[in-house]
């Protein structure tokens, strides 16, 4: 037996080596790598847990002096967390029919089943019996509600007035889901500003165009050129997603002794992403993943992102200036109205404006968020950028952090009066956390003349109707073919490349 002080060292060399992987699992959640369909609202903090991948950049938040005074805000926000749509539900059910044959097969063989998991012997999709989705669920609602407080909170000389649809015009697209979050937010926002009920809530309007011609907040909807660009291009995401898939669907089927294809491994993906951010399960599907699977999971989530919706085609988010016309446009209208003395509350104090992933995800490119060094240039010339670099390498280009549900751009006008004079300033927060602007030398407080000609004017000079046509197009057709067999290959050596791309 060990005499007592070789016992204490055992003890001091054990505990702390216990203490380390204890931490290692636990900062592990798989709720913070579900790309877009991460929750933006911690389930246990009151605050965006995806901040802390914005704040690890070490980027210092400007110091914005006390005569400087915040006179309007630009909101473009995502919904809230929803549910499923139909055709994922449906997927779900058909997921609960093939897990039910592997497992048969299993017992017919005789396999040993001691390492199945309990839960999928009895697994149903918890959806099932449902006829409808995608809607806002009560998660999502209190998402935008919170939002719409701490907004309220965050900029009291903003929020001060009576609420009137001119001093706070809210948009919202015509997909219920993201009505429904402007509700939420204005719910929150203007609380305790009424007479209506216990809560003391008012009606306030929400306004949408249709969504056959709603360039503002549904422009991938609207352009043709678009459509048929993301048309050709998902089955060569597919292919890109493949040697992933495969590399673990081999683990999973070696790990669980289940007979599982490519097409199961991505069914239980989703699953876990809907288990993990809608119903607040991580013991199911996501337990199947080990946290390096997850990883390289989430990054072809990011991926087809970054391809279809990011800085891996110009289009994708060249389509979207009319949105930023209309925020450029709302800034110079305030700086007027500041100017000409108007008081406040006789003119726009805030644009409030709520749609989808398809929305923030290329409005945050068209103002150069998560770029590095030379990037922004290049996006000016049109090129299309390196795809985000594979785990274990670190990336900026996260889905959880770019466009998360209720995810959202907030772009504050400021006026700081100097010797008579008045400066304006635009400072962009996302996710409510200020970010670089790589357009304006990396600060998050820019000058609004630089912010408009650096960043928007670029972009400005094209337009939507000639971006978006097909007829006008049809000299440049080659340009995205082109642009994405230089993105294939990054991916694949120069003689896989020629064959990969004759196949696709």
């Amino acid at each position: 037996m060990a005499d007592p002080p070789q016992i204490v060292l055992l003890l001091l060399l054990l505990f702390p080596i216990a203490a380390i992987h204890s931490n290692a699992e636990e900062t592990f959640d798989v709720r913070r790598h579900l790309s877009t369909v991460t929750r933006s609202l911690s389930l246990s903090l009151s605050s965006y847990h995806v901040a802390k991948d914005i704040s690890e950049n070490s980027f210092v938040p400007s110091n914005i002096g006390d005569q400087c005074k915040p006179i309007h805000l630009n909101l473009v926000a995502r919904h809230g967390t929803r549910a499923p749509t139909k055709k994922k539900m449906k997927e779900l059910e058909a997921l609960a029919t093939r897990l039910e044959v592997l497992l048969e097969n299993v017992k017919e063989q005789k396999s040993s089943v001691q390492n199945i998991p309990a839960w999928l012997w009895e697994w149903k999709s918890p959806w099932t019996g449902k006829h409808k989705g995608g809607e806002l669920i009560s998660e999502g609602e209190n998402e935008l509600y919170q939002l719409g407080i701490r907004t309220r909170e965050k900029f009291p000389e903003l929020f001060h007035e009576d609420y009137h649809p001119d001093v706070y015009p809210i948009k919202a697209t015509q997909v219920s889901r993201a009505s429904a979050s402007a509700v939420a937010f204005g719910m929150g926002l203007f609380s305790n500003r009424g007479n209506l009920g216990p809560g003391r809530n008012r009606a306030f309007a929400v306004t949408s165009e249709s969504r056959a011609s709603d360039i503002m907040l549904r422009f991938h909807d609207c352009c043709q050129n678009y459509k048929a660009y993301r048309k050709s291009r998902e089955p060569a995401i597919d292919k890109l997603k493949e040697p992933v898939l495969n590399e673990i669907t081999q683990k999973l089927v070696k790990r669980w002794g289940l007979n599982f294809t490519l097409r199961d491994v991505s069914s239980l993906w989703f699953l876990c992403k809907q288990e993990a951010s809608l119903l607040n399960t991580t013991d199911q599907a996501c337990a199947l993943f080990s946290p390096t699977e997850v990883g390289l999971l989430e990054w072809t989530d990011d991926l087809e992102a970054f391809i279809l919706k990011g800085y891996g085609n110009a289009l994708n988010y060249r389509m979207g200036v009319p949105l930023l016309e209309d925020v450029i446009q709302s800034m110079e209208q305030a700086i007027k109205a500041k100017e000409d003395g108007l008081v406040p509350g006789s003119y726009e104090m805030a644009r409030l404006r709520f749609a989808h992933a398809e929305t923030l995800l290329p409005f945050s490119c068209l103002i150069g968020l998560f770029l590095n060094g030379p990037e922004f240039e290049q996006i000016l010339r049109e090129e299309p950028l390196q795809p985000p670099p594979k785990p274990p390498q670190k990336r900026k280009w996260r889905g959880s952090t770019v466009a998360p549900f209720a995810g959202n751009n907030m772009l504050v006008l400021y006026s700081c009066p100097t010797n008579n004079s008045s400066n304006y300033f635009v400072q962009v927060l996302h996710n409510e956390h200020p970010i670089s602007l790589p357009g304006c030398e990396n600060s998050d407080f820019c000058p609004f003349e630089v912010f408009k000609e650096k960043i928007a004017s670029p972009h400005l000079k094209h337009d939507y109707n000639s971006l978006c046509s097909l007829l006008s197009e049809q000299s440049e057709q080659t340009t995205p073919t082109s642009k994405f067999s230089q993105i294939l290959s990054w991916f694949f050596p120069s003689d896989a490349a020629q064959h990969q791309k004759a196949e696709l």
